[in-house]
């Protein structure tokens, strides 16, 4: 595992993680370049204390400087935000995939939380709402400690395909998933994971969005309308190289107010079920998002040669 476990030791009374409890798990990844490169790899195991924040969580085991008055991360290891090659660049945290929505002094950790860091620019797309790379979150433990139903629609000729999603779902701990093939409004409580090819999927408004490109959904990858090609980005958000035939893509996005949408897609129904095989916590994790072709992932955004670790 790439990822640094870290232990909270809690007491029984107040701690926020259910009547009970005494201990629980919180997982915390620092990276940048959207996931291309993490940093300390191999630090032991610490303690954190009850009630730590996301920012006390990073403050234990990196450099940290902060702004705002110790509410926001202004470098982490003497990595800073501002400018990066000349384009802007700062660092984001997200909780169990989802770009948190306060500060990091703000947020307190639940039993079970996967935390990210990444630096990365952000001129192409000023928000990531959802990612990938903490897979099998955030379908296992929730949002804020809280569980949400996952809906899994089955769109089109996608049934082998969806058996299979629902089959690693499954194996990754995540019970009560329902199926259905009426495409589903997106929801403050749902977590919807949407299967089939981009042709059938994109008749839903929120999936809909891919072909926008990522400043509509923080996802370097764009669909086209035909449903035959998907084109792949760089972090500047431009085109790299195109998909078709055999294509696949796991991404996932969300609108404001609403809980994550998550897509498992491809070109075609070769290209889709090789995204439903790519559902697994080993290929996601530490990615925003991936495309499939050929058997190999390829990372997204894609980089470009001669940039990057």
């Amino acid at each position: 595992m790439r990822r640094l476990a870290l232990l909270l030791c809690l007491l029984v009374a107040g701690c926020g993680f259910g009547e009970g409890a005494t201990r629980g798990e919180v997982t915390l990844t620092v990276t940048r370049d959207f996931g291309n490169e993490q940093l300390h790899e191999g630090i032991d195991s610490e303690t954190a204390s009850e009630g730590d924040t996301v920012m006390r969580l990073l403050q234990a085991n990196y450099d940290v400087e902060t702004r705002y008055g110790g509410g926001f991360v202004q470098a982490v290891d003497g990595i800073a935000g501002g400018r990066a090659d000349g384009r802007r660049a700062d660092w984001f945290y997200y909780v169990n995939g989802i770009e948190a929505p306060v500060g990091a002094a703000e947020r307190r950790v639940t039993a079970g939380e996967r935390v990210w860091w990444d630096h990365h620019q952000w001129e192409a797309a000023q928000r990531v709402p959802a990612v990938v790379g903490s897979f099998p979150e955030p379908f296992r433990t929730g949002i804020e400690g809280k569980r949400f139903p996952v809906k899994l629609v089955c769109v089109g000729d996608a049934e082998r395909s969806c058996d299979e999603v629902q089959e690693r779902l499954e194996r990754a701990g995540v019970d009560a998933v329902s199926r259905s093939v009426v495409q589903q409004s997106p929801g403050e409580e749902v977590l919807r994971v949407f299967v089939g090819t981009w042709a059938d999927v994109r008749g839903d408004s929120v999936t809909r969005r891919l072909e926008r490109g990522p400043g509509a959904t923080g996802v370097f990858a764009q669909p086209t309308s035909t449903g035959d090609a998907i084109v792949l980005l760089d972090a500047e958000g431009q085109p790299i190289r195109t998909l078709r035939a055999g294509g696949g893509l796991v991404a996932a996005t969300s609108v404001e107010g609403q809980a994550p949408t998550w897509v498992v897609t491809g070109t075609d129904e070769v290209g889709l079920a090789a995204a439903a095989a790519a559902l697994t916590e080993e290929r996601l994790e530490q990615h925003f998002a991936i495309a499939v072709e050929g058997g190999a992932d390829i990372p997204l955004p894609v980089l470009r040669p001669g940039t990057g670790p």
